[in-house]
Formats: structure tokens, C-alpha cells, sequence
């Protein structure tokens, strides 16, 4: 098991349910699955990009990515219906909780001039989508071997019901977020 799920499961359950005073179990937050996705507009021109987008999400998150693909054509933007523009991971289990311990102890403090997460991208509900402009921050990522920098999208998915609740989860399990 891994530590971030041992630390939930022993002190950040208990300190949500003396901050919030939740009657029942069932009402304190948790991380129910983080998304890791990558789409690019250079997909369009050149298929290859998508074998590289799925070859750094696997090695980032360890599980295969889904492709994405678009839903309709769009002459304007010379995309056809069914063409591959990127990739997407949905981490759940103890696989999450590693990558979410990797995120904040490894890959974050890489950053160069960090200065903590915006407390802005939380959506209403308690769920936070941060946005990464590198993959290089990840030291699975063997610098070497990258054809483009890229950027990707991360989203915290929680069963919080507002967005106090869920940043005080992801605050509890390390999340760097800056004063506003």
C-alpha cells in the first residue's frame, strides 16, 4: 500500500472530519481518480506525435494511455473525424496515490521558479485541474530521447462537495498551493 493512502487513511480522514465535523464516514472527501492527459495541435500534420504523446504518458503514470480522437471534421482546422490528436491516462488505486506522491515530492519542485499550484483551478465541486507546460519536470522522461516539449493537463477528481473541502484534501496530502 502506499504511503499517501496509509497517511489518508490514518490522520488526513480524521483531521477532515474534525474541521468539517462530518457526522458520517462516508461524507469526508477522498481522491477518487486523477486524469493525466496530452493533446496537441501537431497531431494534425504529423501522425508520429501521438506515438510519442502515448510513449511519455505510459512512462509518467506506468498504465497504457486511451488515444483521443477528434468527434467531428473540421475543415478549418484540417482535422478529420477519427484522426488521433492525443492521448489520456485515469489513474485510480494505488497507482494514483504514487503518482500524486511523485507529483508533489519529485516533479513539482523541478519546476523551474515555482512558486506553489494556483488555488483558481478548482471547478465548483471540489475537483482541481492543474496544468503542467513540461513532461521534462517528470524523471521518468529521459530527456534525450523527447522529439518536443509538450505540456499536459491534470485533473484531481474528489467526492468533495465544495471547493474549500477539496482543497483542504489536496492540501493535506502535500498539494503546494500558493496564497492567493
Amino acid at each position: 500500500m502506499s504511503r499517501l493512502r496509509v497517511q489518508y487513511n490514518s490522520e488526513i480522514k480524521k483531521s477532515l472530519k474534525d474541521k468539517f465535523s462530518f457526522e458520517n464516514i462516508h461524507q469526508i472527501p477522498k481522491l477518487e481518480k486523477i486524469i493525466v492527459n496530452c493533446v496537441t495541435r501537431d497531431a494534425v500534420s504529423n501522425g508520429k506525435m501521438v506515438e510519442s504523446i502515448v510513449e511519455d504518458l505510459s512512462s509518467i503514470t506506468g498504465q497504457k494511455p486511451v488515444i483521443a480522437r477528434a468527434k467531428k471534421s473540421i475543415a478549418s482546422f484540417k482535422v478529420r473525424q477519427g484522426q488521433a490528436l492525443g492521448a489520456s491516462v485515469t489513474l485510480r488505486g494505488n497507482r494514483m496515490y504514487e503518482f500524486l506522491d511523485r507529483l508533489i515530492n519529485l516533479s513539482l519542485p523541478r519546476v523551474k521558479d515555482f512558486r506553489g499550484l494556483s488555488p483558481k483551478g478548482f471547478d465548483g465541486k471540489g475537483n482541481y485541474t492543474m496544468g503542467v507546460k513540461e513532461q521534462i519536470i517528470f524523471p521518468e522522461i529521459n530527456y534525450d530521447k523527447i522529439d518536443k516539449i509538450r505540456g499536459m493537463g491534470i485533473t484531481f477528481v474528489t467526492t468533495a462537495k465544495t471547493n474549500e473541502q477539496g482543497r483542504e484534501l489536496l492540501k493535506a496530502f502535500g498539494m503546494p498551493f500558493r496564497e492567493k
